[in-house]
């Protein structure tokens, strides 16, 4: 199933989007695409469902991210090899952890915000990783069964704010609109391989990053089994894996987002993004 949430900004409803590519609400089903919805229980519901006789939603509404109420908003750093070259850093040993404050979500078409004094606002493509089960000490061999599904994630960054004001690498992940979502929330089911999904993303029509989640350092499953051992995973909780070669940063000479900006990224089966870039009010 592919799920998601449309409406205005903060009055968001879950919906599911049929064989056709149209929207079907699913409010007299669940309240959103968040929390208890994300179980296997009612996952399995909602896929019994005839599409055809759910309301069928008019017009092109905006999409929002496509799971609310999202708990924690983790990232992996550096889980590409090739990336980690361009940046000039080591492969680490273990899965380099941080977090993006969720008040950075918004929806995949959102506009994107430069913010005040940055200098080096880069792009991510990633792979977004949503909790369904809760995951506790949880094995690789079993990390794969505590997901609900998978998205797109644009993991924008303020290099500046990341790698030269001291601290954690937060203060550069986490501006207003730094945390695009969606468009869909495509359940594990219709995704076989994780490690096999091609991935892009482009500025203005031009192709910064070709690559595939095949390359990851930590696979998926690692990467959850690993977290778990520090903090339990709660169902709504997002994971971005990390991003392939071809960040603003890696470019010569070094190339950053500006007010005008036009961002398209997307990953195979999990849809595409596209964002207009401003600088903050």
């Amino acid at each position: 199933m592919k799920l998601l949430r449309y409406g205005p900004v903060g009055q968001e409803k879950p919906g599911l989007l049929d064989g056709n590519g149209a929207i079907r609400d699913l409010s007299g089903e669940v309240g959103d695409i968040a929390g208890t919805a994300l179980s296997d229980d009612s996952l399995a519901h909602l896929r019994a469902i005839d599409p055809a006789t759910l309301p069928l939603v008019e017009g092109d509404p905006r999409i929002g991210a496509c799971v609310g109420q999202v708990g924690k908003f983790i990232c992996i750093g550096l889980n590409y090899a090739d990336h980690a070259a361009e940046s000039g850093m080591d492969l680490p040993a273990e899965p380099v952890i941080f977090f993006k404050a969720t008040s950075a979500i918004i929806g995949p078409n959102d506009t994107v915000e430069i913010p005040r004094n940055s200098v080096k606002t880069d792009w991510e493509v990633e792979l977004g990783v949503v909790i369904g089960k809760e995951a506790k000490y949880v094995s690789e061999e079993d990390a794969l069964d505590h997901v609900a599904g998978y998205c797109v994630v644009n993991d924008l960054s303020e290099r500046d704010f990341q790698l030269h004001r001291s601290g954690q690498w937060v203060k550069g992940k986490s501006a207003d609109t730094f945390g695009p979502i969606g468009p869909w929330l495509v359940t594990r089911d219709e995704v076989a391989d994780p490690q096999n999904l091609p991935m892009y993303l482009e500025v203005n029509g031009h192709r910064y990053q070709d690559g595939s989640t095949k390359t990851m350092h930590f696979g998926v499953a690692t990467v959850i089994s690993h977290l778990s051992q520090f903090m339990s995973l709660q169902p709504g909780d997002v994971i971005s894996t990390g991003t392939p070669p071809g960040v603003g940063m890696g470019q010569d000479p070094q190339t950053y987002l500006k007010p005008g900006d036009k961002m398209e990224l997307g990953i195979e089966g999990l849809g595409v993004q596209r964002q207009d870039v401003k600088a903050s009010a």
